[in-house]
């Protein structure tokens, strides 16, 4: 299985590129990853949150295959535990999935489109984090997910 996270807008925090290149290196040893970066849509303040959000739906839904499955990082999505999120993987893994594609939306979130493609909606927190950040945290998940999945010693109960 391939996984491919699709954001939008680059990271312009060095640090924080810097934790999530580490990141992505570390994943590289136990699945084919690849962070695909929309650019900012350009003249947003000539826009509306609808039109925004219909425009960054268009530009990710693009970007899909038609085997891919869609998952996408919402705040109402579901919660999982690092565990609960590895086992999560693994089904996806065992059920045959080619490329599992999540999306971190742009700050008003996604199109009535790109939530009808959607196979499932999961939640990193109750809580607001930026979008750079988030890239980090679920890539973090996802690398941590994988070590429990080898019962490797980086997740403590």
């Amino acid at each position: 299985m391939n996984i491919k996270l699709i954001a939008i807008g680059k990271t312009d925090n060095k640090s924080l590129q810097t934790l999530i290149d580490d990141y992505q290196k570390r994943l590289s040893f136990y699945i084919k990853f690849e962070l695909e970066i929309i650019p900012d849509i350009k003249n947003v303040k000539n826009l509306s949150e609808a039109q925004q959000k219909e425009k960054e739906g268009e530009l990710i839904l693009s970007k899909l295959a038609a085997t891919d499955q869609l998952v996408l990082l919402d705040e109402n999505g579901k919660s999982f535990s690092s565990v609960g999120f590895s086992e999560e993987l693994q089904k996806k893994m065992n059920s045959g999935i080619k490329t599992l594609v999540f999306v971190i939306g742009g700050p008003y979130g996604f199109s009535e489109a790109v939530y009808a493609k959607a196979q499932g909606k999961i939640s990193l927190s109750a809580m607001t984090f930026s979008h750079q950040m988030v890239r980090l945290f679920f890539i973090e998940q996802l690398y941590r997910g994988f070590t429990i999945l080898r019962n490797e010693p980086y997740h403590h109960q």
